[in-house]
Parts: C-alpha cells; sequence; structure tokens
C-alpha cells in the first residue's frame, strides 16, 4: 500500500465522497479536496491548488459541470508527484459538441502519466441527491430526449471503478465508459423512482416542454436552445447501449436503478 495520500477532488460531491470513502475502507490514506473543506481546493483560486497536491501520489480529477480542468493545475499536479491520474468524463461528449471534458480527456491523456478516464452514463443518484430530485417531488420532469433508450450509472459503481484504477495494474491508458445493467427511456426509468417513491412521475420529452420549463424556472433563453440543440444532437445516436465496463473494472456487477430506487426510497429520498 502506498503511503503518500491520494487527492479527491470534489470530495463532499456525489462521486468525490463515494471515492474516498471506498478509499479509506481499503485503508488508503485520502486527502479530501473541496471548497470548504479540510483540504481547501477551489478552481477559481489557484492558490489553493498547490497545497492540495504537493505529496500526492495519485489523484481522482472532476471539475463541476460548466468549470473547465486547467491544464496549468494537471501540470502542477505532475510536478508536484502525482503518478496516476483517474477522470471523471461522461458519455457521447463528441456528439454533444462538450469541448471542456473533450479538452479535460487531452489534458489528461496528455500528462505524462499513468491515467484512466471514466465515461459515465446519468447517474442514478441525480434523482434522489441531484438535480432531477425536484422533478421526482412535483410529479414531472422535461427533457427534450424522448423515447430514445439512455444509459443509467450508480455512483457507488463509479467510485469503485475510480478506487480500482487508482490503486489496482492494468488499467492505465484506457477508457471506459460505465453503465447500468440496462438501457431504459427516462419514461420508463422514471416508472421505476415513481413506483419506489410512491408518486406518479411523469416525463415530457419534447423541445417544447423543456424550453416551457427552462424559461419558467429563470433560465436564459439563448443558452436553452443550446442545449436543447446538445439534447438532440444525443437522441440522434439512437439507443444507447449497456457496456461491461464495471464488471471489466470492478470485478462486481453494476447495480441496476430498481435497486438503487428502492433503497433510496427507504431512507426516504422523495418523502415531502
Amino acid at each position: 500500500m502506498d503511503t503518500q495520500p491520494t487527492l479527491v477532488l470534489g470530495a463532499t460531491g456525489t462521486t468525490g465522497r463515494r471515492v474516498a470513502r471506498q478509499l479509506q475502507d481499503a485503508g488508503d490514506t485520502v486527502r479530501a479536496a473541496s471548497r470548504g473543506g479540510q483540504t481547501p481546493f477551489d478552481w477559481a483560486d489557484p492558490a489553493t491548488w498547490e497545497p492540495a497536491v504537493t505529496g500526492t501520489a495519485g489523484m481522482y480529477l472532476m471539475a463541476p459541470d460548466g468549470v473547465a480542468v486547467e491544464p496549468s493545475f494537471v501540470r502542477l499536479a505532475v510536478d508536484r508527484g502525482v503518478r496516476r491520474i483517474v477522470l471523471l468524463s461522461s458519455m457521447s461528449i463528441e456528439a454533444m459538441g462538450d469541448a471542456r471534458l473533450l479538452a479535460a480527456e487531452r489534458t489528461v491523456r496528455e500528462a505524462g502519466v499513468d491515467w484512466t478516464i471514466l465515461r459515465a452514463g446519468w447517474f442514478h443518484q441525480n434523482f434522489d441527491e441531484g438535480f432531477f430530485q425536484p422533478a421526482v417531488l412535483a410529479g414531472e420532469l422535461a427533457l427534450p430526449l424522448g423515447e430514445v433508450r439512455q444509459v443509467f450509472v450508480d455512483a457507488e459503481d463509479i467510485a469503485a471503478a475510480a478506487v480500482a484504477a487508482l490503486t489496482g495494474d492494468g488499467r492505465a491508458g484506457r477508457t471506459y465508459e460505465l453503465t447500468g445493467p440496462r438501457a431504459l427511456s427516462f419514461t420508463q426509468a422514471l416508472e421505476i423512482i415513481g413506483q419506489a417513491a410512491g408518486r406518479p412521475v411523469r416525463f415530457r420529452g419534447a423541445d417544447a416542454d423543456y424550453l416551457a420549463q427552462q424559461i419558467a424556472l429563470g433560465a436564459p433563453e439563448e443558452q436553452t436552445r443550446q442545449e436543447i440543440k446538445a439534447f438532440a444532437a444525443l437522441r440522434a445516436l439512437g439507443d444507447a447501449q449497456p457496456t461491461d465496463a464495471v464488471r471489466r473494472v470492478t470485478g462486481r456487477e453494476p447495480r441496476d436503478l430498481a435497486t438503487f430506487a428502492a433503497e433510496a426510497a427507504a431512507r426516504g429520498a422523495w418523502r415531502g
């Protein structure tokens, strides 16, 4: 076991806190970094970068939606001793024109150290602790994807893959697309969530539905129309296909959405 700590960015977030916990459960030393955390880290404050990375050997690298992974930070991390980087990315970023994540992947590949990229599908946890939770509670979700099937993945499985890549051998220089065991339309996914939560949740999958929803929420119309274009490109790919990457990386089968939903409901995720 490496006595140097592993730096986990976003350590209070959906995947980061799970990565930190699973590393600690495995007996590894963790440097958990976040804004306002025990190890302060802020992408907007370069003064926090060096104290976070100095003395670490591995890094779980992620940035919040809309925030770029700065190449200068990655260079600093490597200069200060990081020799293994696991990047959280997303599936279908070429089709959606996600320049932010495409650049992040390129930065990691060119860093000169061992790297692994985890491209994740839609998180299960979007429904109970993420940006879909208010819609579940309100009984209606609008997203311009129609009935095209998407792949969903549990954050615990993402974290397990990250831990395996950070602590084991044989995964360097590879990109993995992480999914759950089946592809579902959002209508089907919300039926599963609604049954577990004990409340009906309607899906509205047309562009106009999403535009109306976002404008009602105060989002800029031009930004929303750009998002609709990106979703249209994703929709044009057709039904997504589940992969066996979680099993190949972690040695275990991925958790299904129905299992997640039952456990989340038992915790009271959708009460109120």
